[in-house]
């Protein structure tokens, strides 16, 4: 069974509802155990646990929020090198569209990809104008369908992947599931 933990740290509730959604998404794919954390209640042993990472964060002047860097820097830090190979993504909620989501999104990747985790970009579309390329991002909360549904994508193309890399599972793998894929045009 495919583990996945939905690590964020939330300072308005916009960026844990965003979280809850992402959590609803990886439970969409059969064998997948999801756990949700608020990064001030997590701790190293939650990261050893999972085999799939979707970390979000609010955007703070265009990257992640000090608290979801401490969780890295400090409580992480003796720990570099020793959760190599597990898969993960990113979300992030702005103050308004063009507030840099994307952007703390990549901050967030970089962050993951130091520590050695395979982070992964999606391809498909969550509406007719929003996509997950870098991550779920949201304009505040996440209300609009296409934002919600980019949150319920990024969750379960996290689990489709834990399952093809961690538990071996091709049958998940999105390339064998073409009805469920949304592609441009």
């Amino acid at each position: 069974m495919g583990k996945v933990l939905v690590l964020y740290h939330s300072a308005s509730g916009n960026t844990a509802a965003m979280a809850r959604l992402v959590a609803d998404g990886a439970a969409l794919i059969p064998g997948t155990e999801v756990r949700l954390r608020e990064v001030g209640a997590a701790a190293p042993e939650d990261v050893y646990w999972c085999d799939g990472l979707a970390v979000g964060s609010p955007t703070n002047m265009g990257v992640l929020s000090w608290k979801m860097k401490r969780f890295w820097d400090e409580d992480m830090f003796d720990h570099w090198g020793k959760v190599d190979g597990k898969v993960a993504c990113a979300f992030s909620s702005s103050g308004g569209w063009g507030g840099g989501a994307e952007i703390a999104c990549q901050s967030l990747q970089m962050v993951l990809m130091n520590f050695g985790f395979l982070v992964f970009g999606v391809t498909d579309y969550a509406g007719r104008s929003t996509t997950a390329h870098y991550g779920a991002v949201a304009a505040k909360e996440p209300r609009d369908d296409e934002v919600r549904n980019g949150c319920v994508l990024l969750g379960r193309r996290l689990a489709e992947w834990v399952a093809v890399v961690a538990d071996g599972r091709k049958e998940q793998h999105p390339l064998a599931k073409p009805e469920s894929r949304t592609l441009p045009g």
